[in-house]
């Protein structure tokens, strides 16, 4: 018992050096060298050995009556053939594998039903929906067009921001003939110069499809009633009809999306 008593409790402190609220240390390297006294500590002196080479020849004695010379024969031959050019050696690539075998990787955050920001194209700032990641890899989502006049489109990963405002759309039912052959844009073949007036020189407008429309009212007709159930409805309306962008004081690696 009288060991026990006998024994110094050790209190846990706060370190030496800490950070200050600007970000910078409070004592600087060569401050901490001198605090900590690592000037008097000795450093080892002796030198090491170095490793032992491998004998790369050998001495041999020449044989014969009228001999007794010696050589040096060496224990690896060199090449006797040594090509004029390097032959390329084929690496297994990338781009060996076709385009729809390539692996489809997404980042963990983004998930169906989270709310992602845009950040390049006509749509960038506003906030969509997405809804689900095609073949291509390419992520496929909506404003809804109703609340923020973007309609279903696709949009690579890198040129978007996850948040933490997630929907739950899995009673949402998205048609399985949206995919990315949906969104290939068909041209119309221009009649040969027989056929046709040499002087059309009218340029071809894109415009959306009726099938489009229709498949962009019926997916925002179910999303708008996800959002509506929401408890906050309001505040996700007015969220995804704002845009977002970047005030005075406002760093993007400071801020929680």
């Amino acid at each position: 018992m009288a060991d026990k008593e006998n024994k110094v409790v050790k209190k846990a402190h706060y370190p030496r050096n800490y950070q200050l609220p600007g970000g910078v240390w409070r004592f600087s390297r060569s401050r901490m060298y001198h605090k900590r006294g690592l000037f008097r500590i000795k450093k080892d002196k002796t030198k090491k050995e170095k490793p032992k080479r491998k004998p790369r020849t050998v001495v041999k004695p020449i044989g014969g009556d009228k001999n007794g010379g010696k050589r040096l024969v060496k224990l690896k031959k060199q090449r006797k053939y040594y090509p004029t050019e390097d032959v390329p050696k084929i690496k297994k690539s990338r781009k060996m594998i076709p385009f729809k075998n390539h692996k489809r990787n997404l980042r963990k955050r983004i998930t169906p039903g989270v709310v992602l920001i845009v950040l390049a194209g006509r749509h960038r700032g506003k906030r969509v929906v997405f809804l689900k990641q095609l073949t291509s890899g390419l992520l496929l989502v909506t404003g809804p067009f109703k609340v923020n006049s973007c309609p279903l489109r696709r949009i690579n990963q890198i040129y978007v921001i996850a948040t933490s405002t997630k929907l739950d759309i899995s009673e949402v039912k998205i048609p399985e003939y949206i995919n990315d052959k949906y969104f290939r844009r068909k041209h119309v073949k221009k009649p040969s110069k027989d056929d046709g007036d040499i002087f059309d020189t009218k340029l071809e407008e894109y415009s959306v499809s009726e099938q489009r429309k229709q498949d962009q009212i019926e997916v925002d007709k179910q999303l708008l009633e996800v959002i509506r159930k929401h408890p906050e409805k309001k505040t996700m309306f007015a969220y995804l009809g704002s845009m977002f962008s970047l005030r005075n004081k406002m760093y993007p690696h400071r801020m929680k999306f």
